[in-house]
């Protein structure tokens, strides 16, 4: 590019250069700007649908993992027929566009009576601290051990929670002590939320 200087004496003449050197400069500053805003933008948080919050009212199909750890303590009913108390705490993770929320704490208590079957409570907690209280029903038998579970309301986001799920629970470890670990398999469901802060009924 050649650049030209006047000569000594030779007067520069720079109206009309400065007038045309005006839009370049507001083109340059806009598409400088422009870039800007388009970094921010890649920069920011992005938008996870499938972690969103649950519409109040709206019904919502979820599928997930639960493994958990804990105890059971067993007592004789009879010949072929026994009665257990059975505490369990893990980790939950649901997956799905219609998860009401991705990492839950999960705890279950149940009674389970190898004849009649299992009757338990289980309470899911959240990130936030939110929860959500389920009613546990099924065979519970090694042979038959389909569980449903029923919604029973909730805290914060989950308050008024209705809808039900269902899994077959499957050990991994039964020690002598009493000590088990074990995992939910084929874990689905669906839920739908009431107004979120409204309470919630504890079961």
């Amino acid at each position: 590019m050649d650049v030209n200087f006047p000569a000594q004496g030779q007067k520069r003449v720079s109206g009309q250069c400065d007038q045309d050197r005006v839009p370049f400069v507001r083109s340059l500053g806009c598409l400088i700007m422009l870039a800007l805003a388009l970094a921010a933008a890649a920069c920011g948080p992005a938008m996870d649908p499938q972690g969103r919050d649950a519409t109040p009212g709206e019904w919502r199909d979820f599928e997930g993992s639960w493994n958990a750890a804990g105890s059971r303590r067993s007592i004789s009913l009879g010949t072929n027929r026994r009665g257990s108390i059975i505490d369990l705490r893990g980790s939950m993770l649901l997956a799905g566009p219609g998860r009401p929320g991705v990492g839950f704490r999960s705890e279950a208590i149940a009674l389970v009576d190898s004849e009649t079957g299992l009757l338990g409570r289980s309470v899911w907690t959240d990130e936030r601290g939110d929860q959500v209280f389920s009613e546990l029903k099924g065979e519970g038998t090694a042979a038959r051990n389909h569980i449903a579970g029923t919604f029973l309301g909730g805290t914060g986001r989950y308050a008024g929670a209705t809808g039900s799920y269902e899994f077959s629970w499957q050990f991994v470890i039964e020690a002598e002590d009493g000590s088990i670990q074990g995992r939910a398999v084929g874990l689905k469901g669906r839920v739908r939320l009431g107004q979120a802060g409204t309470g919630g009924s504890r079961p």
